[in-house]
């Protein structure tokens, strides 16, 4: 059963010539991983549910994160998708309901409450393994497999955990401030390096756009096999106000929705242009450590383009 979309768009950042090189592969560079978890209205069966499909409606109005597979995207990128809705399963959420906080409301892995705390779903242990093993798992193992993939040719994965937020909290909201930035980053005690922080801190600034880290939404996914592991794998969230893009209340795109498009863009951008310029550094270093007599043709060419 196929229950993620993932694409990877590839165009070469570098010259052709590179590609002859056989210490590196100058022809790609790191792909930034877009995780995009919450876009999708989809509901692949409706066993369980106990409100008609108009309420669902409703309650998806909310919790959607609205046209975020059109707003994230980025040449030179790989997005992992969710193509069912939150509301169905949402992956964003710890797997076992015991160590994840917002199961106490009833929205856990599969929400069976609505916002407002009525009743939803009633989720009994086979439906739960049915959707758990069919569409959860599924979907953390692509990410995961993105994320190995990333590692075993660069040595290092990023990834932009792609979300958007209502300007006024939600009943189910740990944070209830009444004022919302612009933009919210998401950042994680060991997979976030500083300079992805000040990245943000410093394009949004540009921009004379306010930018919460960590308020009023924290964290940033990373696959669980290498959560707390492996430091070369680097996350951060970016969430956007609705009121940027929407005319809330509302799925329909506000006059402003192109501009945020391309402020995400640019975003994904500028940690994409960073983290290949890290990579060539490391590279231009290991071939100055080989010495020019050594090395190959094509990464004589590479060093005599440079030098």
């Amino acid at each position: 059963m196929r229950t993620l979309r993932v694409k990877i768009n590839i165009r070469p950042v570098l010259p052709q010539v590179f590609a002859k090189c056989y210490l590196f592969n100058f022809q790609t560079f790191n792909m930034v991983i877009l995780h995009i978890p919450h876009s999708s209205i989809h509901i692949p069966f409706y066993d369980g549910y106990v409100v008609n499909k108009d309420e669902i409606r409703a309650e998806q109005l909310i919790h959607t994160d609205w046209y975020t597979d059109d707003l994230f995207q980025a040449d030179n990128t790989i997005p992992v998708i969710a193509n069912f809705s939150r509301l169905f399963c949402d992956v964003e959420r710890v797997e076992d309901d015991a160590q994840e906080i917002m199961s106490v409301g009833g929205m856990g892995v599969l929400y069976e409450k609505k916002d407002n705390r009525e009743r939803l779903r009633v989720v009994d242990a086979p439906l739960r393994k049915r959707i758990i093993d069919g569409y959860y798992k599924t979907h953390h193992a692509n990410l995961s497999h993105a994320v190995t993939a990333q590692l075993e040719q660069y040595d290092k994965a990023v990834i932009i955990d792609c979300h958007s937020f209502p300007s006024k909290h939600l009943v189910r909201d740990l944070n209830k401030d009444a004022v919302r930035p612009d933009y919210n980053i998401g950042t994680d005690p060991f997979h976030t390096p500083t300079y992805l922080v000040n990245l943000a801190k410093k394009f949004f600034e540009k921009r004379n756009l306010s930018l919460g880290i960590d308020w009023p939404y924290s964290g940033s996914i990373v696959p669980a096999g290498h959560y707390g592991k492996d430091k070369k794998v680097q996350t951060i969230m970016l969430e956007i106000n609705r009121s940027m893009y929407l005319e809330e209340g509302t799925c329909v795109k506000s006059a402003n929705y192109y501009n945020v498009k391309k402020i995400v863009t640019e975003f994904i951008q500028t940690i994409s242009s960073h983290l290949n310029m890290q990579q060539h550094q490391l590279m231009l270093s290991a071939l100055v450590t080989k010495g020019y007599n050594n090395l190959s043709d094509g990464e004589q060419r590479y060093w005599n383009s440079v030098y």
